[in-house]
C-alpha cells in the first residue's frame, strides 16, 4: 500500500490490483466490466468492477486485459478527512 503525502489539493492512497478477468455486457450498447482484485483489501471487499472503457494518452478508447497489473486509487479533498486517532 502506497500513502501519499497529504497536499493542499487532495489525499490518497493507490493499492495495486489485477484484472481477474473481463466480464462481457449483456447490452451492446454497454461497456464490458473489469473485475480487478484489490490487493491490501479484506478478503470479501478486495474485488471491483468497472466500466472497461479507458482514455489512452492520445484520447482513444482502450479497454484492460486479463491479468492487467493495475493502481487503485482511492481520493478525497481534505474536508472529507478527519485526523486519524492512535
Amino acid at each position: 500500500m502506497t500513502k501519499e503525502p497529504v497536499s493542499s489539493e487532495t489525499v490518497s492512497v493507490t493499492l495495486p490490483g489485477t484484472v481477474d478477468k473481463v466480464i462481457p455486457s449483456p447490452d451492446p450498447a454497454e461497456p464490458d466490466q473489469a473485475h480487478i482484485v484489490v490487493e491490501g483489501g479484506k478478503p470479501l471487499y478486495r474485488e471491483i468492477r468497472i466500466d472497461n472503457t479507458l482514455l489512452n494518452g492520445k484520447g482513444q478508447e482502450v479497454e484492460l486485459k486479463p491479468g492487467a497489473q493495475v493502481d487503485v486509487t482511492v481520493e478525497a479533498p481534505p474536508e472529507a478527512t478527519k485526523p486519524k486517532v492512535a
